[in-house]
């Protein structure tokens, strides 16, 4: 009751806004306390396993049961979340009672059922189950694999030796992860290496198909395909445009600062591959246009005398051969006969010439550069035009050098100004990569710290600021009490009746008990 009375007599005595402020912390505290235990006491979920079966799901979720642990059940149900504090022991002890256990039968079947009544028949059966199910994980255990499902048709083994044996064939069905793609051999080694598990069981026997019904040709696998040659030539152009890039932003950005300059490259890459071969004669010396003498004849003849000239008409008589001029007579005279054959030798040039797999066919270069010269607080100064001339002559020397150089001289002539494009604006932000911030605390969280804290802070403040106010209306109010005291009249005498009932109702306010002791002993006494 004293408490009570104190702590009523306190409350009493405080303002209206004392009082608010009093019961604004309480709140604002247990508020505190309640977010705190929210997210201590909050329990943080784990995959346990993923990619399950119903029959998977079914049996964990009866252990998990008996157990008494909690569990939460994911992406349709393939997938059971346990406390993260718990999931490593859960692994090992579903481990230990063989859970989860999809039913299919594996190589340890027959070490765990092995037993001399079985016939040939049902270890056939099992053996083929047993090895469907391991290529069936061998294959899940691929990146971007996350189901398969494998069904292999081998047929009997011949009778007799003239026979032809059949051949095997398998038939897979994979569940690909959600946009995941499989790219350069990935395809003709999957198909190898199902080959190599299953004897007699050659590539081209070999079907592969996805959920979504789309068939992954192991031939169009054996060399680069579009996909490879796709990926090939978007790596070259981006690695041409990224190289110049960066030749030409450190470049300019020397010149106006790196960040008052953007750069921006597209190439045209040609990638016709032409392998030819030239069998081309030149002469030893090219300008006589004459080779180099190998062998050289000469044939010289000579003759004088009587008749020494052939004349005549050609004979048309009986005796005569036709067409062979008749014998004329003359004079004594001379004949000379002189041939000259000179066999020259020329130069012979084979090449076997393969070109280069790509050619820069085309290039343009988009150069933004920022305009500000100077900003403040109060004024920003631009560049003059007489600035941006002389800025912009040296960037069209630079790139036109760069883009002379840079392109293939077999497309023709090369005009540089019209594949460059310098553009002079202001710059609204920066050009710098942002990066991911890692795991924070969320923002309303230091929200509510910094408003509890205020609060607290100005509920100090307050009541030491006021508490001597109060203290002065208190001596106040005992000062006019003591003065209203003291001037009521004194009672000099009092009689002894008085005296008594005093005392009596004193002893009834501080000790009731012993009072009704006292009450009791005089009734007894009557």
């Amino acid at each position: 009751m004293k408490l009570k009375e104190t702590a009523r007599t306190f409350w009493s005595k405080r303002s209206k806004s004392q009082k608010g402020l009093l019961i604004g912390s309480i709140v604002a505290v247990i508020a505190l306390v309640a977010v705190i235990s929210l997210f201590t006491t909050n329990t943080k979920y784990v995959p346990l396993y993923n990619n399950l079966s119903l029959q998977e799901v079914g049996q964990i979720k009866t252990e998990l049961e008996t157990r008494g642990i909690p569990f939460e059940l994911d992406k349709g149900g393939t997938t059971i979340m346990v406390p993260s504090e718990q999931a490593d022991g859960l692994l090992v002890d579903l481990a230990g009672l063989g859970i989860p256990n999809s039913g299919s039968i594996d190589y340890s079947f027959f070490s765990e059922n092995s037993s001399w009544g079985i016939t040939d028949n049902e270890f056939n059966i099992m053996k083929l189950d047993a090895m469907q199910t391991e290529l069936a994980n061998l294959i899940k255990s691929i990146d971007g694999i996350n189901d398969a499902t494998v069904m292999i048709n081998m047929p009997k083994e011949p009778v007799f030796v003239n026979e032809a044996t059949q051949p095997t064939s398998a038939s897979i069905v994979i569940e690909t992860a959600p946009g995941y793609r499989f790219e350069g051999n990935q395809i003709n080694s999957l198909y190898q290496l199902v080959s190599k598990a299953v004897p007699n069981l050659q590539p081209e026997d070999i079907t592969i198909m996805n959920q979504y019904f789309e068939y992954y040709d192991q031939n169009s696998q054996n060399s680069p395909g579009f996909q490879d040659a796709y990926t090939y030539q978007q790596t070259v152009k981006k690695d041409i445009e990224r190289d110049l890039q960066r030749r030409v932003q450190q470049m300019l950005g020397t010149m106006v600062g790196m960040d008052n300059v953007i750069v921006s490259v597209t190439a045209d890459i040609d990638f016709t591959q032409e392998n030819r071969v030239e069998e081309i004669v030149e002469p030893a010396d090219p300008e006589n246009m004459e080779g180099l003498p190998v062998s050289i004849e000469t044939i010289r003849e000579t003759y004088s005398g009587e008749g020494a000239n052939a004349g005549g008409v050609p004979a048309t008589g009986d005796g005569d051969i036709a067409n062979y001029p008749g014998a004329e007579e003359g004079q004594n005279g001379d004949y000379e006969y002189i041939k000259e054959t000179i066999n020259n030798e020329f130069n012979r040039i084979h090449k076997e010439i393969v070109e280069s797999p790509y050619k820069v066919r085309d290039l343009g270069i988009q150069v933004a550069v920022d305009n500000v010269k100077s900003r403040t607080n109060d004024d920003t100064e631009y560049l003059s035009q007489q600035d941006m001339m002389v800025v912009e002559d040296g960037i069209t020397s630079i790139l036109n050098s760069i883009i002379t150089t840079s392109i293939d001289a077999g497309y023709g002539d090369i005009v540089p100004e019209e594949k460059t494009s310098i553009v002079f604006q202001e710059f609204s932000g920066s050009n710098t990569a942002i990066q991911e911030p890692g795991f924070q605390i969320p923002l309303w969280m230091y929200i509510v710290g910094a408003v509890l804290l205020v609060i607290i802070i100005i509920l100090i403040i307050l009541l030491f600021v006021r508490k001597p106010k109060n203290q002065v209306e208190e001596i106040r109010q005992e000062a006019f009490v003591t003065e209203s005291i003291e001037s009521i009249p004194e009672v000099t005498e009092e009689t002894e009746s008085i005296q008594r009932r005093k005392q009596l109702e004193k002893m009834a306010k501080d000790k009731p008990e012993e009072f009704a002791k006292l009450l009791r002993g005089w009734i007894g006494e009557d």
